[in-house]
């Protein structure tokens, strides 16, 4: 109904104020005032001059166009979200998110998103960091035709990433190294999640259950750290870390290439001394309880258990044969023994030491900082620094793969 016919219906008395507000959606105070300005001006004094008018809060127009060059120039293909973190922490922006996003989707420059559907209940989070560590890796072309694994080790209480760092290929080196990190900066936790690859597990039957009564070198390692190791059995249970390498996916490529960076060494030390520590600013949420389940690591050094352990048979010439190479023993039936290995092979470590009810020996490959090749430099002086380096937190802790 048009206002005039409900004016007049309430002035020859057959509405009272309160049913024409009704009747118009509006309420009996605001009729009565629109009341005064029609029969002062008619019809126009119905109009809401607000609408006229330009707000003082709105942005000027060199601010708007600032933006959408700045987007156009250094950052096109970026999600929204991820250019508003640049836009105010490298460039001084004062505006919010929801002001940028309209701001860039009416230049045309960024699609309007459909609305998401209804996610399943998501897992509740562990109540303190250190109940709970996801670690995965996903393989990507994180710079142009550079195809590495991203491992990334992160607490499920918070979020925060503990260790992300590039490797060549995904594997129990690259496992024990995010772990290695893991307990050098914050210490030992409560249970690791994980996926069922061969590193992590043996499944007997593709897709079955996993054995327990095989542990990998992995496995063997968790059990004498005492940490529990989970198992998942599909790709939404570990939901929490696949949506966090999405996050990877759509920002470290971009990030990378506005850096300038092509090689995986220089890419390590953009991960821990930029990109790590900014996520973690963004995405890490507060425990859901105070306090933390970590514990400092007491005991041996840290390295003599991430590694691979292999039993070896001592020969007749008080020698262990391993992998090519010939390992002596000294006399007195316990030594510590490096092996200058060929320039195409893997430098180790190794510590054996007979059996004191037989001839069998254990025998330590001790997986080195970034698992490079071997030099001579570091075979000189693993055996004194080992020990030094773990003590202080630095052996993984500051160390990166191709560092």
């Amino acid at each position: 109904m048009r206002f005039e016919e409900a004016h007049e219906g309430w002035n020859a008395g057959r509405l009272t104020q309160a049913q024409t507000g009704a009747i118009l959606g509006v309420s009996e105070r605001t009729f009565r005032r629109q009341i005064g300005r029609y029969e002062a001006d008619g019809v126009d004094g119905l109009i809401d001059q607000r609408l006229a008018q330009v707000s003082h809060r709105r942005a000027p127009v060199d601010e708007v166009m600032g933006l959408v060059d700045l987007y156009r120039r250094e950052y096109a293909g970026w999600n929204v979200k991820h250019f508003h973190s640049f836009y105010r922490s490298d460039h001084g922006g004062g505006r919010g998110y929801t002001w940028v996003k309209l701001r860039l989707q009416q230049a045309g420059l960024v699609a309007r998103a459909k609305a998401r559907g209804k996610h399943r209940r998501r897992r509740e989070r562990a109540p303190l960091p250190g109940m709970l560590m996801h670690q995965d890796g996903s393989r990507h072309a994180w710079a142009p035709e550079r195809w590495w694994d991203l491992i990334v080790t992160m607490d499920d209480a918070t979020g925060e990433h503990c260790s992300m760092f590039f490797c060549e290929e995904e594997g129990t080196a690259s496992s024990f190294h995010g772990i290695g990190q893991t307990i050098a900066r914050y210490g030992l936790f409560c249970a690791l999640y994980s996926d069922r690859g061969s590193h992590y597990f043996h499944t007997p039957e593709a897709g079955g259950k996993v054995d327990r009564s095989n542990p990998t070198q992995l496995g063997r390692a968790l059990a004498q750290l005492g940490i529990e190791h989970i198992a998942a059995y599909s790709p939404e249970a570990r939901g929490r870390s696949e949506r966090a390498f999405g996050t990877h996916r759509m920002r470290l490529p971009r990030e990378l290439a506005c850096a300038g960076i092509t090689e995986i060494g220089a890419a390590n030390r953009y991960l821990e001394g930029v990109y790590r520590t900014r996520h973690n600013a963004e995405f890490a949420v507060p425990a859901a309880q105070p306090g933390s389940a970590f514990v400092p690591f007491i005991g041996t050094a840290l390295p003599d258990i991430l590694c691979e352990h292999h039993e070896q048979v001592v020969g007749n010439d008080n020698c262990v044969r391993f992998d090519g190479h010939c390992l002596q023993i000294s006399a007195d039936g316990c030594a510590t023994t490096t092996s200058s290995a060929g320039s195409g092979c893997t430098a180790m470590s190794t510590t054996a030491w007979r059996s004191s009810t037989g001839p069998g020996c254990s025998l330590a490959m001790m997986p080195m900082d970034g698992f490079a090749a071997p030099s001579s430099r570091w075979l000189r002086e693993a055996s004194a620094t080992r020990s030094a380096r773990v003590q202080t937190g630095s052996g993984y802790a500051l160390t990166g793969l191709h560092a």
